[in-house]
């Protein structure tokens, strides 16, 4: 177990770690979401043992970390640069930390090969890693994380490099990896939702401090205040939060009183998100699935489900 207890990390007169509480359980991921500067990748290193604590302590499994190097802690690390030894070839980058703690050649070789084979790269031992695409690299750097079977792993923005189709994939594969061993991990990313596919848990970070801890339906259904709820791409009127999926939207006939315009109608993917501005000047987002949808500047009536509205004042 991961426990991080009232961690402050300063950088000159800036407060990246605000008195930090976080709890991680054997086999738990968790995603730390939030927004950039709001201190989680801080939160990473000093887990990692490459950033300093103002205050607070850092312990795994009952052992205090504050003063064991961070070669010493037997946390494996993935960052969204990769790095790698692009001199090296794949085998001798995810054997790299097995060299170090000084295991046998024959043990090294087939956990390489091992390692290779559960992150889809089987048979590149020999490939030079500068012919490799980004995400074969960045599968390759997971393998060398995992190797020396790290007490836990920490993941920076791992994806944040690739582009969306790449990344998609990438996900579905973390995600079946991490049922798949056990792991225990802390995953880093802005990203709602790598953070939502990924994390048993998620805490939101907000401005060094966590702002809400929940599984991914409580975050959605209970956000703990109006900023939470705004983050995740809530609609906040009133003290209340919105859910997108909980407003029903259709056309007004002509001549019919209606709620609101439709100021934007943007698809991803199977949904839709509309941005509807009422006739008070408040907004409210909604998402849809049909094909045939409102467009921007369509006059529109709404259907609001209770159950998809709590409040946040």
């Amino acid at each position: 177990m991961l426990d991080i207890d009232r961690v402050t990390a300063r950088f000159g007169a800036k407060t990246a770690l605000d008195d930090l509480s976080l709890r991680v359980e054997d086999g738990e991921v968790v995603s730390v979401l939030g927004a950039s500067g709001s201190g989680k990748s801080t939160l990473l290193r000093v887990v990692a043992g490459l950033q300093r604590t103002d205050a607070g302590r850092v312990t795994l499994d009952g052992q205090d970390l504050g003063p064991v190097p961070p070669h010493r802690r037997g946390i494996g690390l993935v960052f969204q640069d990769h790095a790698l030894f692009h001199h090296r070839d794949v085998a001798a980058n995810v054997a790299f930390g097995l060299r170090m703690r000084g295991d046998a050649p024959d043990r090294i070789a087939g956990r390489v090969g091992d390692l290779l084979e559960l992150v889809g790269l089987p048979g590149f031992e020999r490939r030079s890693v500068a012919t490799l695409s980004g995400g074969e690299q960045q599968r390759v750097a997971l393998a060398r994380a995992l190797a020396p079977e790290p007490r836990i792993l920490l993941l920076d923005e791992p994806l944040g490099s690739l582009d969306r189709p790449l990344r998609e994939r990438l996900l579905a594969d973390l995600d079946t990896l991490f049922t798949e061993i056990d792991l225990t991990a802390l995953y880093v990313t802005h990203d709602h939702a790598e953070a939502f596919r990924l994390g048993d848990r998620i805490a939101l970070i907000r401005a060094g401090r966590i702002a809400q801890t929940g599984t991914p339906d409580e975050l959605w259904t209970h956000p703990a205040d109006e900023d939470v709820a705004l983050f995740l791409g809530q609609s906040v009127l009133d003290g209340r939060a919105y859910r997108p999926e909980a407003i029903s939207v259709r056309g007004a006939v002509e001549g019919e009183p209606a709620d609101g315009v439709v100021e934007s109608a943007v698809r991803h993917g199977p949904m839709v998100r509309l941005v509807i501005r009422l006739d008070d000047g408040a907004r409210l987002a909604a998402a849809v699935t049909a094909i045939d949808h409102p467009s921007a500047g369509d006059r529109v009536n709404l259907a609001i489900d209770p159950d998809g509205v709590v409040e946040v004042g």
